[in-house]
C-alpha cells in the first residue's frame, strides 16, 4: 500500500535551519509529481511546493527563496529545506502525493516548532 513518512521535524529557533524528508513506498515514486503543504494552528492547509518526477519545482510565492524542494528517486525521498525560519512557519508539514488536479495520498506529518 502507498505510504509517506515524514521525518526531520522538530523544535528549531528563529532564523535557524531544518530539512524534512517523506520516504515513499508502495508505489512508483518516478511516476508522481510529490509535494509539501502545511497546517499551522487553527489555520488551513498551505501549499509550499512541488517538484515533478522530471525535477522542475513550483514554490509558493509567499515562501520562495526560503525553501528549497528536491527529490531523490533512487531512494524513493523527498526533501525540504527550510531556511531563515521565523515563529509564524510553526506547524505540521505533510508530504502528498500529486495526481490530476488533486492529492491522493498524505503522510502522516511531521511538526515544526520555532520558537527561542
Amino acid at each position: 500500500q502507498v505510504q509517506l513518512v515524514e521525518t526531520g521535524g522538530g523544535l528549531v529557533q528563529p532564523g535557524g535551519s531544518l530539512k524534512l524528508s517523506c520516504a515513499a513506498s508502495g508505489f512508483t515514486f518516478t511516476a508522481y509529481t510529490m509535494a509539501w503543504v502545511r497546517q499551522a494552528p487553527g489555520k488551513g492547509p498551505e501549499w509550499l511546493s512541488h517538484c515533478h518526477s522530471s525535477g522542475s519545482t513550483y514554490y509558493s510565492d509567499s515562501l520562495k527563496g526560503r525553501l528549497t524542494i528536491s527529490r531523490d528517486n533512487a531512494k524513493n525521498t523527498l526533501y525540504l529545506e527550510l531556511n531563515s525560519l521565523k515563529p509564524e512557519d510553526t506547524a505540521v508539514y505533510y508530504c502528498a502525493r500529486r495526481t490530476i488536479g488533486t492529492v491522493d495520498y498524505w503522510g502522516q506529518g511531521t511538526r515544526v516548532t520555532v520558537s527561542s
